[in-house]
């Protein structure tokens, strides 16, 4: 039996799932936009947080006398 030289297929697609890929990408970019605007982290801030800053009333010590 004599040794055959490799056949090469070519299926006329040069592409090699990177559509694909790129569509996953996509998907994935839309569900993160959903997830951070939609959410209202960077939204129209309907999430109100009631902080109060207000500081503690401290009486200002006595002048000394004279």
């Amino acid at each position: 039996m004599t040794d055959r030289e490799p056949t090469v297929i070519n299926t006329g697609s040069s592409d090699s799932g990177g559509w694909a890929v790129a569509v996953i990408l996509l998907i994935v970019l839309f569900g993160l936009g959903l997830y951070l605007f939609g959410g209202g982290l960077f939204g129209d801030g309907s999430r109100d947080v009631d902080v109060d800053v207000s500081l503690p009333k401290v009486e200002a010590p006595a002048a000394p006398a004279d």
